[in-house]
């Protein structure tokens, strides 16, 4: 494979940015003058498992792959960015971290709007139209959220870590150089972000519960929507792959544009210092460059 078909991602974590490849993962932490790199090494369960590679299937896979490697990545983060001492989270605290996190967004996304839509909009019977008030009613929870949460300084800087993630692989994407001058002059949106991701799938809910017809209890309404979650995840994912592969045609470039404008809720234009850090932990999962488990050696910029 082509080192530039395999698609780099990454998240911002607490001090750092941790990066995606082919691979292996790695963390970037800024700890004063010094950037603190964890690098593992990473493969897809879908690489034992082809048939988690097919369509629809392999959208869940990434999902669920992308919050584990989230969880172990923030607390990584959390501890060498307050200086405290690491120890390997085991199976069960995974578990039991992305089960709660599950459920609150569970809560957050889909019991609090469609709650809110059986009470509020009782007399809409049309299907289609009881969704999307359900759809907007979503969005606004979704977004009075991310208002509250900008409120903290600390969730400030990671939206800042977010964007230099988003610069530095808008950079590598434009096959420009990775140093800070460079890589600055990028954006902080990017059209496979998780932000549009989840944009993707509240539009999609309105779609596909609205074939579910209007259903007057409520309890229902809500396990349906929490059934249906695995396919919406699958859509979701094939319709952000699609977006990257005709990124330049006119048509997806409308429809990623509202992820994109959601992604300024979710950024801030960072410090040349939180860039450099983006850089060293995408520059440590290239798959030309040279790694070891736990251990690597930047030459800076």
């Amino acid at each position: 494979m082509n080192n530039r078909d395999f698609q780099y991602g990454g998240q911002a974590v607490i001090e750092g940015v941790m990066m995606r490849g082919p691979d292996a993962y790695a963390i970037a932490v800024h700890t004063g003058n010094s950037i603190d790199m964890e690098i593992k090494p990473f493969k897809s369960i879908a690489e034992k498992y082809p048939f988690l590679k097919w369509p629809f299937v392999r959208g869940v896979v990434a999902l669920f792959e992308s919050l584990v490697l989230g969880i172990k990545a923030l607390t990584h983060s959390a501890n060498k960015a307050f200086d405290e001492d690491e120890e390997e989270l085991s199976f069960k605290e995974i578990v039991i971290t992305l089960t709660i996190g599950i459920v609150l967004s569970i809560v957050l996304l889909i019991v609090i709007p469609t709650t809110l839509t059986y009470w509020l909009a009782a007399s809409v019977k049309n299907p289609f139209l009881n969704n999307f008030i359900e759809g907007l009613i979503r969005l606004a929870v979704f977004l009075s959220y991310i208002a509250f949460i900008s409120c903290m300084s600390d969730i400030r800087r990671v939206f800042q870590y977010h964007g230099a993630e988003h610069k530095v692989i808008n950079a590598y994407e434009a096959k420009d150089e990775l140093n800070v001058g460079s890589v600055q002059k990028y954006s902080t949106l990017h059209p496979r972000c998780g932000t549009s991701f989840l944009l993707i799938v509240m539009t999609i809910k309105i779609f596909v519960f609205a074939l579910l017809g209007h259903q007057e209890d409520v309890l229902w309404r809500n396990l349906s929507r929490i059934m249906l979650l695995p396919v919406i995840a699958g859509v979701s994912y094939e319709i952000l792959k699609l977006s990257a592969k005709y990124s330049n045609s006119f048509f997806w470039k409308a429809a990623v544009a509202p992820g994109l404008w959601l992604q300024k809720l979710t950024t801030r234009e960072p410090d040349d210092k939180q860039v450099e850090t983006a850089i060293a932990a995408f520059k440590a999962v290239l798959k030309e460059g040279e790694w070891n488990a736990g251990k690597v050696k930047t030459t800076g910029n």
